[in-house]
C-alpha cells in the first residue's frame, strides 16, 4: 500500500470542505421571482471549483522543491516585520482593519487598499502597476457582482 504525499492529504481535506461547503450552498433559499442568476449560484460554482482543483491536487505529481527542507536563516534573522511568522500576523491584522474599514470605506477602496498594501509589505516595487492591476480586478469584480449579479456592495465614501 502506498502512502499518501502531502498534496494528497491536502486534497482530501480541501475535498471534504468542499463537500461540506456544496452541502450549505444548496441550502441557500431561490428567490420567489425568477432571475437570470440567483443567490445561490455563486457559493455552488466556488464549490465545485474547490472540489475539481482538489481533484486535480490529488493526482499531481509532488516535485521536490530546492532547499525546501532547509530553514533560511537569513528570513529568519532579518528585520522583524519580514519573518515569516510577522508575515502571518501583519496579514491577518490586514484582513481584520479591511473587515472593519469594509463599511465606512466602501468595497472599492478597502479591497485596493488590502491588495496594494499587502503586495508593496510583499516586496512588489512597481507601486504604478501595483495600483492599477488592483484597482482593475477590484472594479471588475464590483462591477459584476453589483451590475450582473445584483448583489449590494458597500459603496463607503465613493458615489456609486
Amino acid at each position: 500500500m502506498t502512502r499518501l504525499n502531502t498534496n494528497q492529504w491536502l486534497a482530501l481535506v480541501l475535498a471534504l470542505l468542499a463537500v461540506a461547503y456544496l452541502g450549505m450552498a444548496w441550502q441557500i433559499p431561490t428567490f420567489p421571482l425568477p432571475r437570470p442568476v440567483d443567490s445561490d449560484l455563486f457559493p455552488k460554482v466556488l464549490g465545485f471549483s474547490l472540489l475539481i482543483l482538489s481533484v486535480f491536487l490529488f493526482f499531481e505529481k509532488p516535485t521536490p522543491i530546492a532547499g525546501a527542507d532547509e530553514i533560511d536563516e537569513e528570513a529568519q534573522n532579518g528585520p522583524l516585520l519580514l519573518t515569516p511568522w510577522a508575515r502571518v500576523i501583519v496579514t491577518s491584522l490586514a484582513i481584520a482593519a479591511y473587515a472593519f474599514l469594509l463599511v465606512p470605506l466602501g468595497f472599492v477602496l478597502a479591497s485596493t487598499l488590502l491588495c496594494v498594501g499587502l503586495t508593496a509589505y510583499y516586496g512588489y516595487r512597481r507601486h504604478g502597476v501595483n495600483l492599477a492591476t488592483s484597482l482593475g480586478v477590484v472594479l471588475a469584480l464590483y462591477l459584476v457582482m453589483t451590475r450582473v449579479m445584483d448583489v449590494y456592495l458597500p459603496t463607503g465614501v465613493l458615489p456609486f
